[in-house]
């Protein structure tokens, strides 16, 4: 029988939607809640783990309590000793110390493999305790995740935790990268290399590190897809126009004269801007006085998420507003080349499928590619 560790940031995740990109720290924490944020990880890391229980491993889980893992493990299906063991009290308010000690114990209990869910800040505390000496494999559930120690989705992080259970994957060395979530917030990413974990690798379940692309070429391109979509918007003058984060669109921003967030979600009619830096409830408030909307938003270089990373602003509720031919995808040939397939994980299943397919992707003026868009669900 295989001995797994599996434990949960309850917070990871929580700012995404209501636009503070991020929750660390005990006074964002407290605004995201002000602002009716609600927690996404335990969902997200019970979409993996019931699928996990549906195929009847042969695995004993060591966890925290509550919900730090044990409240998912038995809403998964899983009840008896032989299944879980308990081995860390989680306290009422959890933090990055309940993570590293509750690593620390799964380490003595020589767990072979740490599943978690979190987002970067989650994997650079694990890695922090655990090192190489434990691989590990992250149900994404951050608001960013720049990391390669995720699955793209719960469901492929759960086929990953399969496969290693099959030796049917070698382990990698996998980056860990973390930002500051303050700087982040004002619009400055400044993303930095931590250090490396181990990590089950398969390249269709597991994203790569985020890369940024920099050089006159990209530039000239993203100057170029700016006027494209200047003109689009000439065009249709009473469209609504959602701005994804991302430097890319920050360009369109800056062609329009407006002062376009660089890592926020902003709202532009007729070329101005009618809201800045919005959240979820925000966004679906416009929405519901206008009938023509479309969505600009940029890629992840390398990882090819359009939604899911970083934008979580632009939630299911959101996209299924939009008609998916008014969702236009912006990045630069460099990236596209560098990005071999884009991909989708919007937290809703059925969305993703939609949102599944050939899509456009505007390159340059008047240039555009048909790519692929990917779910792994």
């Amino acid at each position: 029988m295989a001995t797994l560790g599996f434990l949960i940031n309850p917070i990871a995740g929580m700012g995404g939607r209501v636009g503070l990109k991020g929750t660390d720290g005990s006074e964002i924490l407290k605004r995201a809640k002000e602002l009716g944020a609600e927690e996404v990880a335990q969902r997200r890391a019970q979409e993996a783990m019931r699928l996990l229980f549906e195929k009847k491993v042969d695995v004993k889980w060591f966890t925290c309590s509550k919900n730090m893992g044990e409240d998912v493990l038995r809403k998964a299906g899983y009840k008896s000793a032989n299944d879980y063991q308990v081995v860390y009290d989680t306290p009422e308010i959890t933090s990055a110390e309940d993570t590293k000690k509750a690593c620390e114990k799964f380490k003595e209990m020589k767990a072979e493999l740490i599943l978690f869910c979190g987002g970067d800040g989650t994997a650079k505390d694990i890695s922090n305790v655990v090192g190489k000496d434990i691989p590990i494999i992250g149900i994404p559930s951050g608001v960013k995740m720049f990391s390669a120690v995720f699955g793209v989705n719960p469901k492929s992080a759960a086929e990953v935790v399969l496969g290693f259970l099959k030796n049917e994957y070698s382990l990698a060395e996998s980056e860990i990268m973390d930002i500051d979530e303050e700087d982040y917030r004002n619009g400055k990413l400044h993303a930095k290399l931590f250090g490396y974990a181990l990590t089950p690798y398969e390249m269709n379940l597991v994203q790569t590190c985020k890369s940024v692309f920099e050089g006159a070429d990209d530039e000239g391109a993203k100057d170029e897809i700016a006027s494209y979509v200047l003109e689009i918007m000439e065009d249709e003058k009473e469209t609504i126009f959602i701005l994804g984060a991302g430097s890319t669109v920050e360009i369109i921003g800056k062609e329009l004269g407006i002062d376009k967030t660089l890592l926020g979600v902003d709202v532009v009619k007729n070329k101005k801007l009618i809201a800045k830096d919005v959240n979820e409830e925000k966004l679906l408030e416009i929405l519901e006085k206008e009938q023509k909307v479309s969505i600009i938003v940029g890629v992840i270089g390398a990882q090819g998420f359009v939604f899911g990373r970083g934008n979580q602003q632009i939630s299911p509720k959101v996209l299924r507003k939009v008609r998916i031919e008014n969702i236009k995808i912006v990045a630069t040939p460099h990236k596209m080349s560098q990005t071999p397939k884009l991909r989708v994980d919007t937290s809703d299943e059925e969305l993703d499928r939609m949102l599944s397919g050939y899509h456009k992707v505007i390159t340059g003026y008047h240039e555009m590619r048909m790519i692929k868009v990917e779910t792994n669900k």
